[in-house]
């Protein structure tokens, strides 16, 4: 077999430029509603009480991907990060492997991208201020991708002064409470998700609100009653309503499936989006396989034009 191209985390954050994680993850999200890229849902491996194992398989545009990639909490204790793992990307048309991919930097990178999405498409038109509230890695590159959509205006809150500070400082943002940063247009939460962050008591008209922490099962970032009230956007409906932040509310008998629109019946014109001005919208992101695709897509046309460096292995 010949040798394949290793990105590693940098590599792939250096060749995929936030604007451009923006379109084609939207890109994603509208093939993958007109049909045209494939996806089997999540599998989730536990490995309780250390954290659990995805696998998140997906295929369009003559490529396959398969994520096996990680979900441990407590590694930052440990001086590991608390998601990692690898994307073997493939050949749909003869099945050869085609590259290995770090999957820690492809998830920063479209989990940044969709908050962007979910901003440009459900947010008032007249919106002109943004918060991540949770600065680590995936917040960061939340805020990143939200000054790539033009909100020059924004708050950094997290529990760690220095993160929030950090990432304010490069952002060009302000740091504050969390008070301060659910006061703003679009609200982007990126927790670990085992805690609520956002109460039905902060909710108000005009706010968007982008919930990225809830992953998996067990984990929420809003009150159920906070979800109860808005009016309910996702990535995808099963992911979503089984391991997301829609899932209590799903349980509590509080939201049925024709409560909740995806956003890729939205990009493709087949549902509404944004009811009206002064609604609170909330969207679910769970992650999706499609967006991993999206991204790896995008390194490998960069790899051929030469304006992405990899390293080499022979399987």
């Amino acid at each position: 077999m010949a040798e394949i191209p290793v990105f590693d985390h940098d590599a792939v954050l250096a060749a995929v430029a936030p604007e451009e994680a923006i379109e084609r993850v939207r890109d994603a999200f509208v093939r993958f509603a007109h049909g045209e890229w494939r996806m089997p849902p999540k599998v989730y491996l536990d490995a309780a009480p250390n954290g659990d194992f995805r696998a998140m398989p997906a295929a369009g545009d003559g490529l396959a991907v398969l994520k096996w990639v990680t979900s441990f909490p407590a590694n930052p204790g440990r001086g590991l990060p608390v998601v990692t793992g690898v994307i073997c990307v493939s050949s749909v048309e003869d099945g050869e492997p085609l590259a290995l991919c770090d999957a820690r930097g492809v998830t920063a990178l479209r989990t940044g991208a969709v908050a962007a999405v979910a901003a440009q498409e459900l947010a008032r038109e007249d919106a002109t201020s943004a918060a991540v509230v949770g600065c680590g890695l995936h917040g960061a590159w939340a805020g990143r991708c939200l000054v790539a959509a033009e909100y020059a205006e924004g708050v950094c809150f997290d529990p760690d002064p220095d993160a929030a500070g950090a990432l304010a400082g490069e952002l060009g943002w302000e740091v504050g409470g969390r008070e301060d940063a659910l006061a703003c247009d679009v609200v982007t939460c990126v927790t670990p998700g085992h805690e609520r962050v956002v109460g039905a008591r902060e909710l108000r008209p005009g706010l968007h609100l982008s919930m990225l922490g809830a992953d998996g099962p067990g984990k929420a970032e809003a009150e159920v009653e906070v979800v109860a009230r808005c009016a309910l956007f996702c990535d995808e409906w099963e992911q979503a309503s089984h391991g997301g932040e829609l899932t209590g509310a799903v349980e509590a008998g509080l939201v049925v499936r024709e409560q909740v629109t995806e956003l890729g019946e939205v990009l493709i014109g087949r549902a509404p989006g944004r009811p009206a001005p002064e609604a609170t919208t909330l969207f679910d992101s769970t992650g999706l396989a499609i967006q991993d695709l999206a991204i790896c897509s995008a390194l490998l046309e960069a790899h051929r034009r030469g304006e992405a460096r990899a390293g080499l292995a022979r399987l």
